[in-house]
């Protein structure tokens, strides 16, 4: 075992680039549930972004997934389920909102949601949402493309970092993540907490929001607390079925993509995920999005899907558990 978590280490150097705490190489039996899940499921996940992977063996493995027949066969002849990083995980999930809103600023929609200016090309660190907010950097300069009714659902809607906007005339416009102003994400739960405004084993999505209708005033000062701010770009052609765009420019699928530290799981590989608490799931699913709160080699953002209900589900997932990546068998030494 030794020898496998030299050869993970120097593997997580050349490809993962960053060296985790602990490495371990179990077998598909070690891996509670997996005799039930819907393998095809996740190889139909797997198959959307893999023809996007970098190096030999990853694009040997996409290849054969195409013809794959057996889809639990697949992941066992081709992977070998890896631990990066020391259990126990972190899990949180996410969700595409779905909003009213309008083409235009009204009396009723009036919280502008951006595009990204042309003077950021979205490297480097941009003016914090304070500066933005307070000097109004982007106001009045054509770069709306929608407007809300709620501030707070505005904020969010950069917290998710897609969204899907029902104009008053019916239409649906997507959107999608453009650009961030690459301030490091702090967590409003938290800062109500330290505040003593919100008890810490209560602190969730819809918690925050409650708190913050309820309380306007303080609510605009405190949303300044987290200086990272999301720019969004239109998504005219995806099909309504499709879930939003992740960090490989394709669509994520419910339940079965997450948001990974990308430093340490290579996007568009399978993780096996074990997640605990009130709702516990055992899936495989796919690495194909980021996140700015996402840091960690067991740490992932789940994919609840679309709308309301999804919301509601996705933001009081708080649990622990373990997420196990599946690397492809040359990668990764015999015990």
């Amino acid at each position: 075992m030794i020898g496998a978590r030299a050869h993970l280490r120097a593997l997580a150097l050349g490809f993962l680039m960053v060296t985790p705490a602990y490495s371990d190489v179990l077998s598909f039996s070690d891996l509670a549930g997996w005799d039930s899940d819907d393998h095809a499921a996740a190889l139909t996940a797997f198959r959307e972004t893999c023809d996007m992977m970098k190096g030999r063996d990853w694009v040997a493995s996409c290849r054969t997934s195409q013809a794959a027949t057996d889809p639990r066969a697949f992941f066992e002849t081709h992977f070998r389920p890896v631990v990066l990083g020391q259990p126990p995980a972190l899990f949180t999930g996410y969700y595409e909102p779905e909003l009213d809103g309008s083409p235009q600023r009204t009396p009723i929609f009036s919280h502008p949601v951006y595009s990204r200016p042309p003077e950021f090309d979205g490297k480097g660190v941009w003016h914090s949402r304070a500066e933005i907010e307070r000097q109004g950097l982007l106001r009045g300069r054509g770069l709306e493309l929608a407007w809300l009714a709620d501030p707070v659902e505005a904020f969010f809607l950069q917290i998710q970092g897609s969204g899907r906007i029902r104009m008053p005339d019916g239409r649906t416009m997507r959107l999608g993540f453009a650009a961030k102003n690459n301030h490091p994400y702090r967590s409003i739960g938290a800062e109500l907490v330290r505040r003593g405004l919100m008890d810490l084993h209560k602190v969730s999505a819809g918690r925050i929001k409650a708190w913050a209708r309820a309380n306007p005033t303080d609510a605009a000062e405190i949303l300044l607390h987290n200086p990272s701010f999301v720019f969004f770009r239109k998504l005219p052609d995806l099909s309504a079925d499709k879930g939003p765009i992740g960090a490989m420019g394709r669509s994520v699928t419910t339940l079965r993509s997450i948001a990974v530290d990308r430093s340490f799981v290579p996007l568009g590989a399978p993780v096996w995920v074990e997640k605990e608490g009130d709702a516990p799931l055992s899936r495989l699913m796919i690495a194909q999005d980021t996140g700015t709160a996402i840091k960690g080699a067991q740490r992932a953002d789940i994919f609840y899907g679309t709308g309301a209900q999804a919301g509601r589900i996705a933001g009081k997932v708080k649990d622990p558990g373990r997420m196990v990546v599946l690397l492809p068998r040359a990668m990764v030494p015999d015990n």
